[in-house]
């Protein structure tokens, strides 16, 4: 055997193991990781791209599988606000609120808990309860500042970065609507509304 048969058989075993061991780790990433997981993330990269019905199998598969399933719970709500659906998301939000705040405070809970109030306090607002939206934002900042700082490096690069409405944000503007005489009151800027975002951790 030639020097250069021998080396084209040598590189095409290492090839062929390379590939294996590549295939074999996807395998294994996919079999190991928590049930729901996988269908959670297919989920979530449905959302983001807007395509809300696909987005919802996959939670709901997701669910079945792990029926407390955090990622899940949230993007299963976030569809429902979405969709405009406020009286399920709030059901939603308001069951993973209540799981969450029944296990130790380790960050990714508090990140967790702090998205889920904030959610629950843009659908409070957007259906016009100020004041129990306040409460959610308020809820928000004291459980984990950081986690709703302002959207994440996602919706930056969708949407960019400029005017981009946080939960401190808006906390500030309820707080001093709600300082003025009712008749005074501006609770609904449609422009800025527009901006706000969901918080997914």
């Amino acid at each position: 055997m030639s020097f250069a048969v021998l080396r084209r058989s040598i590189l095409l075993v290492s090839t062929l193991g390379a590939g294996v061991a590549v295939a074999w780790g996807l395998v294994d990433h996919v079999t190991t990781r928590p049930p729901g997981d996988y269908e959670a993330g297919m989920g979530s990269d449905r959302l983001s791209d807007g395509r809300y019905d696909e987005a919802m199998t996959f939670f709901e598969a997701a669910l079945e599988k792990q029926p407390e399933h955090r990622g899940a719970s949230m993007g299963r709500a976030i569809v429902f606000i979405q969709r405009g659906d406020h009286g399920r998301a709030i059901g939603a939000l308001d069951h993973l609120i209540a799981a969450l705040n029944g296990h130790p405070g380790n960050h990714e809970t508090r990140g967790m808990l702090a998205a889920a109030y904030a959610n629950r306090g843009i659908v409070h607002d957007r259906l016009g309860r100020h004041v129990r939206a306040l409460a959610d934002y308020e809820r928000a900042l004291r459980t984990d500042r950081r986690a709703v700082a302002g959207p994440g490096l996602l919706h930056k690069f969708l949407y960019g970065s400029r005017g981009l409405s946080t939960v401190r944000d808006r906390a500030i503007y309820l707080h001093r609507q709600l300082q003025l005489d009712e008749d005074r009151r501006l609770f609904r800027v449609p422009a800025t509304d527009a901006r706000q975002r969901m918080y997914e951790p």
